[in-house]
């Protein structure tokens, strides 16, 4: 009996130590982004308070899974087209086709401001995708908003937007557990936070606080044709001012969207190569 108890701690340390690595790797891919496109070990070291050493290794060993590539002369590393297409084939095509990204630059260069795409992830909403804006938000934590960074979803208005896509009456429990679960002085009245969400699944969309330590407002709107169980949002993240028009940017934002979705060409419309006239006329130069 002795010998197995004695073996149990060094099995939970094993698994904690696979979760920190799980962890990292994800801290690294995240870290490169349009402010970031190369990174050096340091960049990692000094972003996430991390060893030299094993960032180091690990760097390493994304570069030979083909995650990473590492420039020989600058020594900095840079996301590959592996990384960028992992899990691709299997995405809505917002995500897949890259429309989505092409919806954020066009806010990003349309209002200057801080652009955010919620996920949500058990009872936490999540920033997928951090697009920061002009003006620096502050915020309590010490990177700031960054994707990765997760909330309690009564703790978020974009939250609340992705409660509303749970089904009845299922979605109640869920805000039942998440008052019984939060802190005391984050307690709520039931039915004021179920109002809420009641007129976000009405509308589509919500204007109020954004979280994740910040003193920052969000405008949300949920995105559409996301699988069931998966929902992903869109919205402005700004800090409170008299010159933000919450209305006006809803505005914005629901036509960025709409634009964005019939813009998408359908998939049948594509010719495949191997029909296309340019295809069979390159074959019968070749086999003349």
């Amino acid at each position: 009996m002795a010998l197995i108890e004695s073996h149990k701690p060094r099995v939970a340390k094993t698994e904690s130590n696979k979760a920190k690595i799980a962890k990292r790797v994800v801290e690294v891919l995240e870290f490169f982004d349009e402010d970031h496109p190369q990174a050096t070990v340091m960049d990692i070291v000094r972003r996430f308070d991390r060893p030299q050493s094993s960032t180091s290794e690990l760097l390493s060993s994304l570069v030979d899974l083909g995650l990473l590539h590492k420039d020989p002369g600058s020594r900095a590393y840079s996301p590959t087209p592996r990384a960028a297409m992992l899990g691709a084939a299997i995405q809505p095509r917002m995500v897949r086709d890259g429309v989505l990204n092409g919806l954020i630059d066009r806010l990003s260069a349309q209002t200057g401001l801080g652009i955010a795409v919620f996920g949500m992830v058990g009872l936490n909403i999540q920033i997928v995708h951090w697009r920061a804006g002009k003006k620096a938000l502050r915020t309590s934590a010490n990177n700031g908003l960054a994707g990765g960074r997760q909330e309690r979803l009564t703790d978020s208005a974009a939250g609340l937007l992705m409660l509303s896509t749970v089904q009845q009456p299922r979605r109640d429990g869920l805000i039942r557990r998440l008052n019984a679960e939060a802190p005391q002085e984050r307690k709520f009245v039931f039915a004021d936070v179920a109002g809420q969400v009641q007129r976000c699944r009405d509308e589509g969309h919500i204007s109020g606080f954004a979280g994740f330590g910040s003193i920052a407002d969000v405008t949300a709107m949920l995105l559409p044709h996301m699988p069931d169980g998966q929902p992903l949002a869109i919205g402005f993240v700004y800090e409170p001012s008299d010159q933000i028009d919450a209305a006006g940017l809803q505005r914005t934002l629901s036509e960025a969207v709409r634009r964005s979705v019939e813009e998408q060409s359908p998939a049948a419309s594509v010719q495949p190569i191997f029909e296309s006239a340019s295809w069979q006329g390159a074959l019968e130069v070749k086999h003349g």
